[in-house]
C-alpha cells in the first residue's frame, strides 16, 4: 500500500494524520483550565497556541515512522525499542521547531505507542479491541526496567540528571506515563474513550472540555506533581469531580465553574498537561476505532 512518495505506506500516513488531528483538537478547546488553547496561554509564559501548532507539524514525520514500525511482523517489544529511538529524534525536531520549549514530549511518547500499536493491529488483521493488549505487550516490564530496578542508581544521581518521571517516582512512588502505558492506558480504555462517546451530542468544543474534566477526576497528573504537590493534585481531582457532578459543559453552573477553575489555575500556574495528553490520546483512539472497525 505504498503511495509512490518515498515508499511511505498510506496506512502509516493516515494513522499519523489522525494523531495530529487529535493533538490539534486538544489544544483548540476552551475553557481548558490552566492549559494552552486558541484563546489563552493558560498557566504558561513560554508557549502559546501557535507554539503548539508549530510543534504538531514537527511531529508528523516521527509519528508516520512509528506507525510504519508497527506495520511489520516484528515482535511488540522490538517495535517498542524502535519507536523509542524514533521518539528521541522526534523530540529533537520538536525542540528545534519550538526553540527549546517542551510542548509535546509526553504526547509524542503516547501517540507514538498508539500509532505503532494501531499499525501492528492492522498488519495482524485484528480489530481495534486488540489495541490495549498490544500496548501491554509492547511495554511489558517497562516500570521494572526503568524505575523499580534502578532505584539505588537513581538515588545516587544528581537531581539535574533525572527526568521528571524519575524524580517523581523517587519522591512519590508514582509510576507516571510509564505505568499508564504498561497497564495498557486504563484511563483511556476503561474510562475516557467511552466517556467521550457518551458526550457525542455536545458540540465538539464542549465534548472535548467535558472529557478533559472527566480525565482530570482520576489522573495522577505528573505535570501538576512536578510543579506543585500531591495536595494540589488532589484538589484538582476533587474540583474536576465536583464540576462533572454539576453537569460540566452541560449546565450553566458547570460552565461557570470551569471558567472559574481556568482563571484560578492560570493565576496559580497549575497546568494539567498530563490530562491534556490523555485527552489527545482519547480523541485519536476514537478516530482510529472508526477507521479500523468501519464505524
Amino acid at each position: 500500500m505504498k503511495n509512490g512518495l518515498g515508499n511511505i505506506d498510506d496506512r502509516a500516513i493516515h494513522l499519523a494524520s489522525l494523531a495530529v488531528q487529535a493533538m490539534l483538537y486538544e489544544v483548540s478547546c476552551n475553557p481548558s483550565p490552566g492549559l494552552v488553547s486558541k484563546v489563552s496561554s493558560g498557566a504558561h509564559s513560554d508557549m502559546d497556541y501557535f507554539t503548539f501548532l508549530d510543534s504538531a507539524t514537527a511531529l508528523i514525520n516521527p509519528l508516520i515512522r512509528c506507525a510504519e514500525a508497527g506495520l511489520s511482523y516484528d515482535r511488540p517489544q522490538e517495535i517498542f525499542r524502535q519507536i523509542r529511538r524514533i521518539g528521541q529524534l522526534g523530540e529533537c525536531q520538536m525542540f528545534h521547531k519550538t526553540a527549546g520549549v517542551n510542548t509535546h514530549k509526553g504526547t509524542l511518547f503516547l501517540m507514538g505507542i498508539c500509532c505503532a500499536a494501531g499499525g501492528k493491529a492492522i498488519q495482524s488483521g485484528t480489530r481495534f479491541s486488540s489495541l490495549q493488549s498490544i500496548i501491554q505487550d509492547m511495554t511489558e516490564g517497562l516500570v521494572e526496567q526503568e524505575l523499580n530496578s534502578r532505584v539505588s542508581e537513581l538515588k545516587n544521581l544528581p537531581t539535574s540528571a533525572l527526568t521528571h518521571g524519575e524524580r517523581l517516582f523517587l519522591t512519590y512512588k508514582v509510576e507516571g506515563i510509564r505505568g499508564e502505558v504498561q497497564r495498557g492506558l486504563p484511563t483511556v480504555f476503561d474510562f475516557s474513550l467511552e466517556f467521550y462517546k457518551e458526550n457525542q451530542e455536545l458540540n465538539q468544543n464542549s465534548r472535548l472540555v467535558q472529557t478533559l474534566l472527566g480525565i482530570m477526576q482520576f489522573n495522577e497528573d505528573t505535570n501538576i506533581l512536578h510543579r506543585h504537590s500531591f495536595s494540589v493534585l488532589k484538589e484538582v481531582q476533587e474540583r474536576a469531580k465536583q464540576i462533572i457532578d454539576m453537569g460540566g459543559m452541560r449546565t450553566p453552573a458547570g460552565v461557570k465553574a470551569i471558567e472559574e477553575m481556568d482563571h484560578d489555575f492560570c493565576r496559580r500556574k497549575i497546568g494539567p498537561g498530563g490530562s491534556a495528553d490523555l485527552l489527545g490520546v482519547t480523541v485519536f483512539l476514537h478516530l482510529l476505532e472508526g477507521f479500523m472497525d468501519g464505524g
